[in-house]
């Protein structure tokens, strides 16, 4: 249920065949399954992501041979006597060396290769997003020509028909237009019937149990089955107040009653307010696509919000209300408010990490005893202020998707997409600027302002220092980023707790069941950023690449096995659009 959720929770169609038993079993079986299945199975925005991951290894994996057999030799034989690790690091050659020419060569014939290889598989991303556009398993649907315009102008929220005049003029013509309305009421009345019907559905859950044990108690002394008798709930608001009344009764009126107003209220439709978008429906695929890739209003910030391939489920609703002036404004804002968390990042951890620190926690008489226990000291102090970091980081990306709902983003998949971009800024800001070359930096900057003739020797014997550092945390990454991965500790917890404590009903039991979603904009980022840390470091500390190329290696086969076995994403479908997006990262 945690580890292959996909044999049985998913389409027939998607799911995968079980493994034997084996602790290794699971490695051949997952690299035999042809890209083909994993297309069909898990989509192509996931064969796309695994794709990325095998190019990565691939490019890392022949930089480090290549290395091994050029430059690391050269940095071996150095003269400037460094030892371990640096040793083997560009710092220990002479900066008057002609041996260094052999670095510029190699770095050159890095760039070509890399190069080469991004743009051999953007070939064969776009062949594959046409493919997928023109399957008929997806031409056939109708968010394939459907579109959604946003911020239209006042001339065209209320005039329907003068709309569809004007995109009727793509190939093959509009089939239908729908201007987007809203009802506050309606609306409110819809999550009433929600709460009731989950509230009613706990009740008779609840009131079944009982029964059951009821009839079993009395099966087992031999007397007569007396049926319990039915729950009662109070009339009044947060059922604290008014009169008592029987549950099931009250509550199935209640949610009649909220069907009735529901139905009468879809019949007068046309009353409804008019909001400044519209889902616009065409006969021709490549009609919608031409819509959302020209302009479509001269006034600025008019209907320049088109999308393509519209699934009603992606689309956040209530967003569509926003004005382009206060989305643009809004806008302004986030990106305010994510700068600055990213910049002030490192002196928030820091502060929340100094109001923990045990010599000012033991000042205070409930944390006194810390100090007769060295044991207890220890393990507090070097734990809590990098769980509390942790913390913070995991929340991270729950703030910047919030912001970017907030700046009012359309559709759940695109805060997802331009999350990716945010997430990244702020790693290679706090991640690989401040907290990996922060040493040698400030090293740099200070003999520079006392003697700015010896930056060139500061930055030969400082920087190639930071590579330990960079090893580290890719090895950090590798091993306990990939033990995590695999073990999915927080499902595993969830699995057991949530229908232990929550799930109560059939329907929240189900939903329990389903397999976990994988969080993409907050996980590509990540392994851009650990394609940065390998680049930069090709001809500087190449020992670094081979780490690099184990980091993918492992990667890449726990991620075959959990798209097909663990991770479903039918909500996400953006046919590989975040490819795309990493690739621009990593230029």
């Amino acid at each position: 249920r945690v580890y292959a959720p996909r044999t049985y929770a998913v389409e027939r169609e998607k799911r995968s065949k079980p493994i034997a038993n084996g602790i290794f079993s699971w490695i051949p079986a997952v690299l035999r399954v042809p890209d083909e299945q994993i297309i069909q199975r898990s989509g192509l925005d996931t064969y796309m992501f695994l794709r990325g991951i095998r190019s990565n290894l691939i490019i890392f994996a022949v930089i480090g041979v290549v290395s091994a057999a050029t430059i690391l030799p050269i940095n071996i034989l150095g003269t400037n006597g460094l030892s371990g690790l640096d040793s083997l690091s560009i710092g220990n050659v002479d900066s008057k060396s002609s041996r260094l020419w052999v670095h510029v060569g190699f770095f050159a014939l890095i760039v070509v290769w890399t190069l080469w290889n991004i743009v051999g598989e953007l070939r064969i991303y776009t062949h594959l997003r046409m493919w997928w556009l023109m399957h008929p398993n997806h031409a056939c649907r109708a968010q394939a020509s459907t579109v959604l315009v946003t911020d239209l102008p006042k001339t065209l929220v209320g005039n329907e028909k003068r709309l569809f005049r004007m995109l009727d003029t793509f190939p093959g013509g509009v089939r239908q237009v729908f201007v987007n309305r809203s009802s506050d009421e309606l609306t409110d009345t819809v999550k009433k019937r929600d709460r009731l019907a989950a509230k009613l559905e706990k009740m008779l859950t609840k009131y079944a149990v009982k029964c059951v044990k009821t009839y079993e108690k009395a099966s087992l002394r031999g007397d007569m089955y007396v049926q319990p008798p039915r729950p009662v709930i109070r009339k009044g608001p947060l059922s604290l107040f008014g009169s008592k009344v029987e549950a099931f009764e009250y509550l199935a009126a209640e949610i009649a009653m909220c069907n009735h107003y529901i139905a009468q209220s879809l019949k007068q439709m046309k009353d409804f307010k008019r909001e400044p978008s519209a889902l616009v429906m065409f006969n021709k695929q490549i009609a919608a696509h031409m819509a959302a890739q020209v302009v479509l209003d001269y006034k600025p910030f008019s209907m320049g919000n088109v999308t393509v391939d519209v699934n009603p489920e992606d689309v956040i609703w209530s967003n569509l209300k926003i004005s382009p002036w206060s989305r643009r404004i809004r806008g302004y804002i986030s990106f305010g408010i994510t700068l600055a968390l990213t910049f002030l990042w490192t002196i928030i951890t820091a502060f929340f990490s100094g109001l923990i620190q045990v010599g000012e926690l033991t000042k205070l008489e409930a944390f006194s005893w810390l100090t007769k226990n060295k044991y207890a000291l220890g393990i507090f102090s070097g734990t809590v202020p990098s769980l509390v970091i942790a913390l913070m980081m995991t929340l991270l990306p729950h703030i910047l998707r919030l912001l970017l709902r907030l700046e009012g983003t359309p559709r759940f998949s695109l805060i997802d997409l331009r999350l990716l971009h945010r997430m990244f800024f702020f790693q290679v800001w706090n991640v690989y600027l401040v907290n990996i070359l922060s040493s040698s930096s400030l090293a740099i900057v200070t003999n520079a302002l006392s003697d700015p003739t010896s930056i060139f020797t500061r930055l030969q014997e400082d920087v190639p220092k930071s590579a330990i550092n960079i090893l580290t945390y890719v090895l950090l990454l590798t091993f306990i980023g990939a033990a995590k991965e695999i073990l999915q500790g927080f499902s595993l917890a969830m699995r057991y707790l949530v229908p232990l404590l929550f799930a109560k009903t059939p329907r929240k039991i189900y939903s329990a069941e389903k397999p976990t979603e994988f969080n993409w904009g907050a996980t590509i980022p990540t392994h851009t950023l650990v394609f940065l840390f390998g680049f930069s470091y090709t001809f500087i500390a190449p020992y670094v690449t081979w780490f690099v190329a184990l980091y993918y290696a492992i990667f890449y086969i726990i991620y075959r096995y959990q798209f097909l076995y663990v991770y479903n994403d039918s909500k996400w479908v953006t046919g590989g659009l975040s490819y795309p997006k990493s690739i621009q990262q990593i230029l």
